[in-house]
């Protein structure tokens, strides 16, 4: 694997360039399974997140115990990705994906059932938990089982049209569902990932756990502690202020932690985690890359959900519909993706995602004024975060995992969605902190300090075009220099 990534992506060494996957009945139900976890699970983000009002008002949570439903599961999700996917390896994809959806499907019903805040938070973190295995183990499934690159890209296609459909689903469901009752939003997912796990254990191929490897106990321990201790401080760091003392022990105790992994990875015979994929520019510019869109998309979708119902007083559903755009563009351009990123390479259509985004976030700065309308700026916007997140997250999931071994899928797909989850909490939180406090009274139209937010997530943008247009430009240089 080179360190610089290349126009095009050369075909797998696996399988011969001319060889076609034949695509199969089950092999298109396999797919059917992975996409429907995915799609599963942002349906179920998007339809917690618009029914949060009704939860406060039924419950009598403050508007920070209501912020740990998001940030319980957060904290689940992306304190244990890294080991979720690990484990997928070590113990068996198939194994570990249904158990975990098992258990994401228990943590549905309960949720919809307590009526308690504290335990509501818990079913959203053990949720977060079950899907830190589900997420990076569906999508080893996926790069192992699609061994040939077109089919593999095509797959990926396929998987992204089902999360964006899923989360824009969400968004109207659970506009519908909160108006009978805010526990259907819960309730919903129960069945429907009772029924992707019957028909994973029916079409999902029984793999081989690793003939090696798996006893780094002490790896296991640091990393896990280390990650959500991390997660955490990011997550609490708004309410108890970033140079709190409880936030700075947290913080420099996570380094401690992450660190003792680190020496305890260079030391063992069989590492929990291979630190050497690290080594490869490519994964880690998808890595960075996914921080830049998730950290941006999912910030820029928050600060819209707060003005739009807490200042405009939009009512949930007309939020969803106008937020819907976005998801629909990536639902509809998704399957054009991967033949795209055959032809043209990951490393143009990331960047072509990044200047999408930004300037989705720059028209919306320049024409929002203090009462955005409708046609002129919020459509626009919506329609180029979504050609944005269309093009780059398939792109950057293929980018990261691209020539790894298939004993290590697991490990990287855990990687680069902990990276999206780990930098959507940090920016969010850094994003909360700037608006705080500041946001304008409800009702008085004026966008105000909403501003600030929206210049951060488009300063992340930018971050992320120019980790990806430099080393491009920088290849090309030199290709040029060596040609004349």
């Amino acid at each position: 694997m080179t360190t610089t990534s290349t126009p095009v992506i050369p075909a797998s060494p696996a399988v011969p360039p001319e060889t076609e996957q034949r695509w199969t009945p089950r092999l298109w139900g396999v797919l059917a399974v992975l996409c429907a976890v995915l799609f599963l699970d942002g349906l179920d983000v998007s339809m917690v997140g618009v029914a949060l009002p009704s939860i406060g008002t039924e419950l009598g949570l403050s508007t920070s115990s209501l912020q740990w439903i998001v940030n319980g599961y957060v904290l689940g999700y992306g304190g244990l990705l890294l080991l979720g996917g690990r484990t997928a390896d070590l113990l068996g994809r198939r194994s570990t994906f249904l158990t975990a959806l098992g258990v994401f499907a228990v943590a549905s019903l309960i949720g919809g059932l307590v009526d308690n805040g504290t335990l509501l938070i818990a079913t959203r973190f053990v949720k977060g938990l079950a899907a830190a295995f589900t997420a990076p183990t569906a999508l080893s499934i996926l790069t192992t089982t699609f061994h040939q690159e077109k089919a593999r890209n095509r797959a990926l296609s396929v998987f992204s049209l089902f999360g964006a459909t899923g989360y824009s689903s969400g968004l109207i469901l659970g506009g519908l569902l909160t108006n009978l009752g805010w526990r259907w939003t819960f309730l919903i997912p129960a069945p429907l990932a009772l029924i992707a796990l019957i028909a994973g254990y029916t079409l999902i191929p029984r793999d081989k756990p690793a003939a090696e490897g798996g006893h780094d106990i002490v790896g296991a321990i640091t990393l896990t502690s280390g990650m959500l201790l991390a997660v955490y401080t990011v997550v609490s760091a708004p309410d108890r202020g970033w140079l709190s003392a409880v936030t700075l022990g947290s913080a420099a105790l996570a380094a401690v932690l992450l660190a003792g992994f680190v020496i305890a990875e260079k030391r063992v015979r069989h590492p929990l985690i291979r630190l050497g994929i690290l080594r490869s520019g490519s994964i880690v510019r998808a890595n960075l890359s996914m921080i830049a869109l998730f950290g941006s998309y999912l910030s820029f979708q928050f600060v819209m959900t707060l003005y739009l119902q807490d200042v405009l007083h939009w009512s949930p559903l007309k939020m969803a519909m106008a937020l819907l755009p976005a998801g629909l563009v990536v639902a509809f351009g998704s399957p054009v993706t991967g033949r795209l990123i055959n032809r043209f390479g990951t490393a143009p259509l990331i960047i072509s995602s990044m200047i999408s985004l930004t300037a989705g976030y720059v028209w919306f700065l320049l024409t929002a004024g203090d009462n955005p309308d409708y046609a002129t700026t919020i459509l626009p916007t919506m329609v180029l975060l979504g050609g944005g997140f269309g093009f780059g997250f398939s792109s950057i999931m293929a980018q990261a995992t691209h020539g790894i071994d298939d004993s290590e899928q697991g490990l990287a797909s855990g990687l680069v969605q902990t990276s999206g989850q780990v930098g959507a909490a940090l920016v969010l939180a850094v994003l909360t902190a700037l608006i705080a406090g500041n946001a304008p009274a409800v009702g008085d139209g004026d966008f105000g300090q909403f501003g600030a937010g929206i210049n951060l997530v488009t300063g992340v943008a930018v971050v992320g075009l120019a980790l990806n247009l430099v080393p491009l430009l920088a290849l090309r240089r030199r290709s040029a220099e060596l040609a004349v």
